[in-house]
């Protein structure tokens, strides 16, 4: 990968230590001025006229999100950003009381409050398979209690927000295969920052966000949804006349494909800034940027274990682009002041976001450190020597 190029389309990183990828990342410009763009145009043309001009620029998003995961246009759905994807397809599940959601220690904090909210009001029941003393999901343990549970839905994060950790969302899916078990994968993290291929995963629902890896707008996501979801006739609760048509008073069919998890409401400025975003991470091609990610986190992760006090959290046989630590003897305000005073941009993870994981570790905060291919292993070295110095 050409990085001098990749950093001259990202303005953002010229001035300052970017490592908030997992929160939110740098656009590349082209992003930027694809939304501008759209929103000068829509002022003269009107948000419908130019809908209907751009449509098949706006086809070309479903086409690029397919690609980047190895499926078919009809299989993708916009959504407004990652929760929005992953309430529809919880919505589509129909649950009753005492059924079961199979899930990990390392679910996503608004996930688990779903299931939580769902428990509440629909009396299901939530079931945590563990983890090995390495951080790995316990495949053993995830299989015995979706054969003893035969769970209605299966869902796991594929990598945590507090933890660098990447789930094993390949076994998982042969398991809810040998036990006919949805599989709802939280893609969040994974997407943008390593290869996610839904034929090799076997997921019935993947969830994804434009804002974090995929350098994308704020205000984006999408859903996958399987051909077997859509054969079946899983729909969200709630439809509107983008997912369905309404055939006559009190009947409507459903649209054929993902889109009937869409609503008719889309800001087609942000929808094509997140397809100029997915088109960014073809061209450069996701192999190449899992090779470069790897290699920059390994670099960072010698770097910060060689200090005397850094204590880096992660647990797990594989690692992504998500770093958190704690230095001894330093406060989490002490951490972030020095941070702050060198223009290193990062997120604080706190326990009300990870419950379980940061009980089992004995911490209630963590500073968290996610950086991108636009990084340069000169700036691991950068980062490290500042914290080198607390």
């Amino acid at each position: 990968m050409n990085i001098d190029q990749i950093r001259q389309d990202t303005p953002g990183c010229a001035d300052k230590l970017f490592f908030n990828s997992a929160g939110s990342s740098l656009p590349p410009a082209m992003v930027v001025q694809k939304i501008s763009e759209y929103l000068r145009e829509e002022e003269q043309q009107g948000g419908y006229k130019l809908a209907e001009l751009r449509s098949r620029e706006i086809q070309g998003f479903y086409e690029e999100a397919a690609l980047l995961l190895n499926t078919r246009a009809e299989n993708i759905a916009f959504a407004s950003h990652a929760t929005d994807a992953y309430a529809k397809a919880l919505s589509a599940v129909p649950f009753e009381a005492g059924d079961i959601i199979l899930t990990t220690d390392d679910d996503y904090v608004s996930n688990y409050l779903n299931f939580l909210s769902l428990q509440k009001r629909m009396g299901i029941r939530i079931v945590r398979a563990g983890n090995l003393p390495n951080g790995d999901l316990d495949l053993d343990h995830f299989g015995e209690l979706a054969k003893q549970h035969q769970p209605k839905l299966v869902a796991i994060t594929h990598i945590p927000t507090s933890s660098g950790l990447v789930q094993d969302a390949e076994s998982v899916g042969a398991i809810c295969r040998e036990y006919d078990c949805l599989y709802l994968l939280d893609a969040c993290q994974s997407v943008g920052q390593i290869s996610v291929d839904v034929e090799k995963i076997g997921c019935d629902f993947l969830s994804a966000t434009g804002r974090k890896f995929l350098r994308g707008p704020r205000g984006t996501g999408f859903l996958y949804v399987s051909d077997r979801v859509l054969q079946e006739g899983y729909a969200p609760l709630f439809v509107d006349l983008r997912g369905a048509h309404w055939t006559a008073g009190d009947q409507y069919a459903l649209q054929p494909d993902a889109r009937r998890f869409e609503t008719w409401e889309v800001s087609y400025a942000l929808l094509l800034g997140l397809k100029e975003a997915l088109a960014y991470a073809n061209r450069l091609g996701m192999q190449q940027i899992e090779v470069y990610n790897r290699e920059l986190m390994r670099d960072l992760r010698q770097k910060l274990s060689a200090i005397p006090g850094v204590r880096l959290l992660d647990q797990g046989t594989r690692l992504g682009n998500i770093l958190t630590f704690q230095k001894e003897g330093q406060t989490l305000e002490q951490t972030q002041k020095c941070l702050d005073q060198h223009q290193v941009l990062y997120s604080v993870a706190q326990k009300s976001s990870a419950q379980y994981d940061f009980d089992k570790k004995g911490i209630d905060w963590a500073i968290r450190l996610s950086p991108h291919y636009f990084n340069t292993l000169e700036e691991m070295g950068r980062l490290a020597k500042l914290i080198a110095d607390l």
